[in-house]
């Protein structure tokens, strides 16, 4: 059994061979699938994917950073009433992202605040999104540890100064197609990470590991990630599969 713990399958991308997709993901021993969300404007296509794919998708709820605009009080707004409303997996994907856009960073602040003040309430893992942010994030992390504080931090790029403060939040760290690069950089270090702290995704349909990178990604992919942690560790594909999987089960409670 492999676990995507963080796969956008609505994305536009999939529109015209969605089916197609999962079933090679299937196909390649993908048997659960974690859906972050962005904003309102996806919560139709994230239910939509959940009543085809019963049994293999994990719907999460939040508010994405890159939407953090204006009415972001409203977007926040939605999702309170979403996991008040019906159960979900996780709150995210949430955080702070600062690559594209600085303006709204107070803002991003506040609404990574007051979601994970929910998730505590809800019983729920956080799923970090971070982008140019690792002080930011953290700042707001020191102010909300404890023991009701854990989840992922999605798509780890830091370096191990970072991934080991990242863990010490009762975090898992998100490994995908970034540890295939050439400079990814993470692979130099993750060795050093115990593999219990370590789950795997693919953020499809971004970040398409080698030999697929610059190209759409999928979750069948997530065997290219693998592959690259069987290098790393020293492990069996089978023993990574499985180890992950149930790092992945410890977080979502599934």
């Amino acid at each position: 059994m492999i676990t995507d713990t963080h796969t956008h399958l609505y994305a536009e991308q999939f529109d015209e061979d969605r089916n197609e997709m999962i079933t090679r993901a299937k196909e390649a021993g993908v048997s659960r699938f974690f859906i972050p969300a962005i904003d309102s404007s996806y919560t139709d296509s994230m239910l939509a994917l959940e009543h085809n794919y019963p049994n293999d998708v994990f719907l999460m709820m939040g508010l994405h950073p890159t939407s953090v605009k204006e009415n972001y009080k409203e977007e926040l707004a939605h999702v309170k009433n979403w996991i008040n409303k019906r159960n979900f997996y996780a709150i995210g994907e949430i955080g702070i992202d600062l690559y594209w856009d600085k303006t709204f960073l107070k803002q991003q602040q506040e609404a990574f605040r007051t979601q994970i003040q929910w998730a505590k309430e809800k019983k729920l893992p956080i799923v970090i999104h971070c982008r140019d942010a690792f002080d930011e994030i953290f700042e707001v992390l020191e102010n909300e540890k404890g023991d009701d504080l854990f989840g992922i931090f999605h798509c780890f790029t830091g370096d191990l100064k970072q991934a080991k403060r990242a863990i010490a939040y009762n975090m898992k760290l998100g490994i995908g197609g970034v540890a295939t690069f050439k400079n990814g950089k993470i692979d130099k270090f993750l060795n050093e990470i115990d593999i219990k702290h370590i789950v795997l995704e693919t953020d499809s349909p971004y970040l398409a590991p080698t030999p697929y990178r610059g190209k759409r990604n999928e979750s069948s992919y997530i065997t290219q990630v693998i592959g690259k942690l069987v290098d790393i560790y020293g492990l069996s594909f089978e023993e990574i599969s499985e180890i992950t999987t149930q790092n992945s089960k410890d977080i979502f409670n599934v």
